[in-house]
């Protein structure tokens, strides 16, 4: 039925798959490629969370499923982890990515911020700039926007001939993303557009926002393309078109799935709500991005929050209920979705065929028999007269430790203003609690003992930084100070534990070492005599952080719903791997098994 409703539109986008494009312009409410009505179908992958040796597969199935174009974001603060050092190679190689798109015949839509939200840690934003106490972000702060031309620029470099107007495959450009859900400074967009012009892109620009007057007014610029998130029925496009009416209107983000919190049921799309949109879009001849054809993986401390009633943390699969899993496999929703396209092409056409499956791997039972209490492996403290946020102490990841003597109340209330995110509460090396910034928690009752209590370690957890809305300046630790019985306590020692390579590498383990105090590292080892992706079950373990041979498979969490975590081919080798697990409450080491799935 649907080869009946083909458009000469919709079959030159379709054929495009095998077409190389040389010009891509707006003219109108219109994309002409290569000076003819063009749609595009796009679907967006994070090439960041993705592990770089799979990306030509992940593109393969792309293009298979029948689009034309991919989108992505660009991660400020993974290709500048720290002030002035730039790192564009590996996951960050963003030329390779768009090189191998343009193999495969996609087109290729960037966004690169610099704030882009995306449920990635600080939306992307670079956590080093909180070091600054007075630090704005997304507007004309001058340290900020120094921060952002450089960005900008060492970006630019990388891109500025994959363009389509230098015979490239990149055919638009994003300024910032969701603005209008922000904030309202036109000069900010103006000045963003102009540094982009300055370092050579020539494309067309666009903005993405809701699709509502007021998110439109403070979030697009004048004759920018317009995507809206998402768009998919007239009166959604109505309202940019009244709004501006002779630029092209696009769905930038349609959502295949959704987003899920700690704590929370898994997030789901049905398949025949996105058929019902597809096919609207595709009727309508409106272009579509699809947030997300595969979603990846937040490994590391990448994943963000939200803050809702509370702070709500992000799940460290970003599996998305997307059309191609975690794993990199198509799903139901995948085949349903390719099937729609396929209706469209002439008759005789076929899409391209998919690539072969990667191998996928069980591994049996792994048992962990070496421990090392991570307070046996502090590094050199830092004297503050009151607890600082991390980022003072120019850490921006992992754990830090406050420690001080208790010196006037020695029981009662303690409360910490404000904690981010997660601590363990241990009094004369004893733990006696935790407070969880996700349950609205900021206070603990310290218990009266024999003696007078004598000191106090507070262990914090930085979970991810709120990647949305008003509170993006959410710095990590103990962010204002530690109180007892409304008494602020004084003098503290800070030990910064960033959990970098360097110190994972150099940590002490002991044999059948006993350890009554909670905070230890678990070590084991595991035999592989092939290769393929897996997934590690932490299922009987507490809350913490896995390495599987010195790369951070990112968090687990007893709470759910995410109980596995991805651990993908190319983090593994043949023969002898170790596997490292920081656990905040286990004093006890569990097992851990590989499984194929996530659920």
């Amino acid at each position: 039925m649907l080869k009946k409703i083909a458009s000469p539109l919709i079959i030159s986008c379709l054929l495009f798959l095998t077409v190389s494009a040389q010009t891509f312009k707006i003219k109108g409410t219109q994309f002409l490629l290569n000076g003819k009505p063009f749609q595009i179908m796009s679907g967006e992958m994070s090439f960041q969370r993705i592990p770089y040796r799979y990306w030509k597969d992940r593109l393969h199935k792309i293009k298979a499923m029948g689009l034309n174009t991919v989108a992505t974001y660009v991660f400020w603060n993974a290709v500048e982890p720290e002030p002035g050092k730039w790192n564009f190679n590996g996951n960050n190689n963003i030329r390779k990515f768009v090189e191998i798109a343009e193999d495969m015949g996609l087109l290729v839509l960037v966004s690169p911020g610099p704030y882009v939200s995306a449920e990635w840690s600080f939306g992307g934003l670079p956590p080093w700039l909180l070091s600054t106490p007075d630090i704005k972000v997304r507007c004309m702060n001058n340290t900020f926007m120094t921060a952002v031309k450089k960005y900008i620029n060492h970006l630019a470099d990388q891109i500025r001939d994959l363009q389509i107007t230098e015979g490239g495959p990149i055919i638009m450009l994003q300024i910032e993303n969701e603005y209008g859900s922000y904030g309202n400074d036109k000069s900010y967009l103006r000045n963003l557009k102009a540094l982009w012009q300055q370092a050579g892109i020539n494309i067309p620009f666009y903005t993405a926002n809701g699709a509502s007057r007021a998110m439109l007014e403070a979030g697009t610029l004048p004759g920018l393309i317009i995507g809206l998130d998402p768009a998919i029925n007239e009166k959604q496009f109505d309202i940019a078109y009244k709004f501006e009416p002779n630029v092209p209107v696009f769905c930038s983000e349609y959502y295949s799935g959704g987003l899920t919190h700690w704590g929370e049921k898994w997030t789901t799309v049905g398949i025949p709500k996105i058929l019902k949109d597809l096919h609207w879009l595709m009727n309508n001849k409106k272009s579509f991005n699809i947030y997300v054809v595969d979603g990846g993986t937040n490994f590391g401390w990448t994943a963000g929050a939200n803050m809702g009633k509370t702070y709500e943390p992000a799940i460290t699969s970003y599996d998305y209920d997307a059309p191609i899993n975690e794993m990199g496999q198509p799903t139901q929703k995948y085949f349903a979705i390719r099937k729609l396209f396929e209706g469209y092409l002439p008759i005789g056409k076929n899409l391209a065929q998919l690539p072969p499956s990667l191998p996928v791997i069980t591994i049996p039972v792994i048992k962990l028999n070496e421990t090392a209490s991570i307070f046996d492996n502090l590094p050199k403290p830092v004297s503050s007269v009151q607890p600082e946020p991390m980022e003072f102490y120019n850490q921006y990841h992992g754990f830090i430790l406050y420690e001080t003597k208790l010196i006037g109340p020695h029981s009662g209330n303690l409360q910490i203003t404000y904690l981010h995110d997660y601590a363990n509460i241990y009094i004369d090396e004893k733990y006696i609690g935790n407070i969880d910034r996700s349950k609205g928690q900021d206070s603990i009752e310290l218990p009266k003992t024999k003696k007078p209590a004598k000191e106090l370690e507070i262990l914090v957890e930085a979970m991810g930084r709120i990647n949305y809305g008003q509170y993006l300046i959410d710095r990590k630790g103990i962010t204002d100070r530690v109180t007892l019985n409304g008494i602020t306590l004084m003098n503290w020692n800070v030990y910064n534990l960033p959990m970098n390579s360097s110190f994972i590498s150099n940590l002490k383990f002991h044999n059948k070492m006993k350890i009554n105090k909670p905070g230890i590292f678990f070590k084991g080892t595991f035999n592989l005599k092939k290769l393929g992706d897996t997934y590690l079950d932490m299922s009987k373990w507490d809350k913490g952080i896995v390495w599987v041979n010195g790369h951070n498979l990112g968090r687990y969490w007893n709470i759910g719903p995410q109980q596995r975590l991805f651990l993908p081919a190319t983090f593994l080798k043949k023969g002898k791997n170790k596997v490292i697990v920081f656990d905040l409450h286990k004093t006890k080491a569990a097992t851990i098994e590989g499984v194929v799935s996530l659920k």
